[in-house]
């Protein structure tokens, strides 16, 4: 019997390649291109003021067409290891959440570990953050009613913006929406106990690259942040009501279930979604396949029931 899911199973296929240096700047090259939001919705370019010091942030925000009176928001944190990836390859499930759900969707621009390390992917998603609370009026958000989420790098981000924004206590999401998320360093330590024979798309030595160059020597070692590793915090007490989804083949299926258990364990609603012979990115890849589909409406019912409570 095959490991992968039935509807996966020209997975097996692709090739297991790795990301380094040459190939993280390629994929950096690589502009993805903009989706038309189609009839009903708007898409524009929003700039907020960026952290203190640092570059203003820019959004792709996503609106129903018409949009006046105040609805939930959704803050949307693109993947790509923290090495490459921009809101743009997100455009269809974006404009998805925003149509189906009759939300906004703004997806945030931040800045990559080539050019800026820890934590200044998380502080340009906080600025985001803060960005779509002080244009609420403008842009018809219900302050009350934002979510944040991100898939891969981006559910790491968004995992570690949730630590961020309680922290500080200036803004409170009401839901974390993370997929296959990204959350913790000391996976690149992980040798032996790794099966990596039906691993897709994100490998260990990708991950050791994506984290190396987002914390560089500390990789790994004791003094990493939550902020930039959000599995390193101890104390999850507080934090918004979470749906995590990962795949069994994943990397970071362990990683994830683990969070899951510990977010549980502190108070926190978490759903827990793991998706049998299922391998990282795959509902980007094979983003038609029934599985791959499944997934999406899991994840849009959970952050509907919580934006609408």
């Amino acid at each position: 019997m095959s490991a992968f899911h039935p509807d996966l199973m020209l997975g097996r296929f692709i090739p297991k390649m790795s990301y380094g240096p040459v190939s993280s700047r390629v994929m950096r090259s690589l502009k993805p291109r903009p989706a038309a939001p189609g009839t009903g919705l708007t898409v524009q370019e929003l700039v907020v003021p960026g952290p203190k010091g640092a570059p203003s942030v820019s959004l792709r925000v996503f609106q129903p067409t018409g949009l006046k009176a105040t609805a939930p928001a959704l803050l949307w944190i693109h993947g790509g290891g923290l090495i490459f990836g921009a809101p743009e390859q997100d455009d269809r499930t974006s404009i998805a959440f925003a149509r189906e759900l009759g939300i906004t969707v703004a997806a945030v621009r931040y800045r990559l570990s080539s050019d800026s390390p820890a934590p200044a992917a998380v502080e340009d998603a906080y600025a985001a953050l803060r960005g779509l609370v002080a244009r609420a009026s403008e842009l018809h958000i219900d302050i009350d009613r934002i979510a944040i989420g991100g898939a891969s790098a981006g559910g790491g981000i968004a995992a570690a913006l949730a630590l961020l924004a309680h922290d500080r206590a200036e803004i409170r999401p009401v839901f974390q929406l993370l997929v296959y998320p990204m959350l913790d360093d000391r996976t690149t330590t992980r040798t032996a106990d790794l099966d990596t024979r039906n691993m897709r798309l994100w490998t260990p030595k990708s991950n050791q690259y994506g984290w190396s160059s987002y914390l560089g020597s500390a990789v790994a070692g004791p003094d990493v942040s939550p902020y930039a590793a959000a599995a390193r915090r101890e104390d999850l007490t507080g934090l918004p009501p979470a749906w995590i989804g990962v795949g069994t083949l994943d990397l970071f299926h362990d990683e994830d279930t683990e969070y899951a258990r510990r977010l549980s364990d502190s108070g926190v609603p978490c759903e827990l979604h793991i998706v049998p012979g299922a391998f990282h990115g795959f509902d980007t890849v094979f983003h038609k396949a029934d599985v791959s589909q499944q997934f999406w409406r899991r994840q849009a019912r959970a952050l509907d029931a919580a934006l609408s409570g």
